[in-house]
């Protein structure tokens, strides 16, 4: 192997007879043009997807809210007695500065029944899934229960909630329990059906690889009926929250206490509309939160 050396002047020969070429550099104008384009492209961008949402998504609610309090307020003008938007939205402000006083107990504020009746569809609604979701199993799971539950179900279920009201007082004896009742009453159908539905929609395959596997009952819903049901009973959970929200309001009318209902009437006996357009919209509002609650709790436990 051999080795090659160079000393100092031999390199410095060599530089001085070949010397470097000029390095020239080719600019694109084109790249130049792009390069400042970009950020501006990118702006461009970005306001046109902004319009797009405001005109996807937020532009119909408000022509529906506009149109709304228009018709409202053409209502009002045209009506002796009616408030307008106007008027009723000084009224809330007055009502909400200060939801939570207590002069008796037959008068306290806006926030005290909103509360009541939240805690009586509260419980109810708790009775009729602890009821009805492992009765909806039942039915859906065996089909002599079905049969024998189906003529009750069909015969039961097209009663107004209101009707239950006086077996409600008659057992109870009191009209909050009543109350619960009927709220019970009304939500546990939803409850009943959709989840039996559910389950009778299961794959018969998959019961069938429960028992080549010799699985226990407690597996099989577990880990095959209840992962299949559950967008099912979840769908009869919000079905049954937002009647019994509704029925609340006609109950407490005709119970009394606490609550948003008795509120509504009570309001009404005093001649006091502004009010009563007030509950109005509450209800929607919190109807629409529960709602949208539970959506989120179906999304959150989601088995699909």
């Amino acid at each position: 192997m051999s080795v090659v050396s160079f000393n100092k002047e031999e390199i410095m020969q060599a530089s001085v007879e070949a010397p470097a070429k000029p390095v020239v550099a080719v600019v694109n104008p084109l790249s130049t043009t792009a390069t400042a384009a970009t950020p501006s492209l990118q702006r461009r961008g970005a306001w046109a997807a902004a319009a797009k949402v405001v005109v996807e998504w937020l532009l119909p609610p408000m022509i529906g809210l506009l149109v709304f309090g228009a018709i409202w307020a053409t209502v009002a003008a045209l009506t002796q007695g009616v408030p307008g938007p106007v008027k009723t939205w000084l009224s809330a402000v007055e009502l909400f500065g200060d939801p939570f006083y207590i002069n008796n107990p037959n008068d306290m504020g806006i926030g005290w029944n909103i509360l009541n009746s939240l805690k009586r569809v509260a419980t109810g609604f708790a009775l009729a899934a602890i009821v009805g979701i492992p009765m909806g199993f039942v039915i859906g799971r065996y089909t002599f229960m079905s049969r024998m539950a189906a003529p009750i179900i069909s015969l039961l279920k097209p009663v107004s909630p209101l009707a239950w009201l006086p077996i409600g007082l008659l057992v109870f004896k009191a009209a909050d329990p009543a109350a619960i009742w009927v709220i019970f009453i009304t939500a546990v159908w939803p409850m009943i059906i959709n989840t039996a539905v559910g389950v009778s929609k299961v794959p018969e395959d998959y019961l069938n690889v429960a028992k080549v596997l010799n699985l226990s009952e407690w597996k099989v819903v577990t880990k095959i009926l209840l992962p299949y049901v559950m967008p099912y009973m979840m769908t009869g959970v919000r079905l049954s929250i937002g009647a019994a929200w509704l029925v609340i309001v006609a109950a407490e009318m005709l119970t009394g206490g606490v609550g948003i209902g008795f509120w509504v009437w009570d309001e009404w006996n005093n001649l006091n509309v502004e009010h009563i357009i007030i509950a109005i919209f509450i209800v929607g509002i919190v109807g629409l939160l529960l709602e949208q609650l539970l959506v989120l709790v179906a999304k959150r436990y989601s088995y699909e």
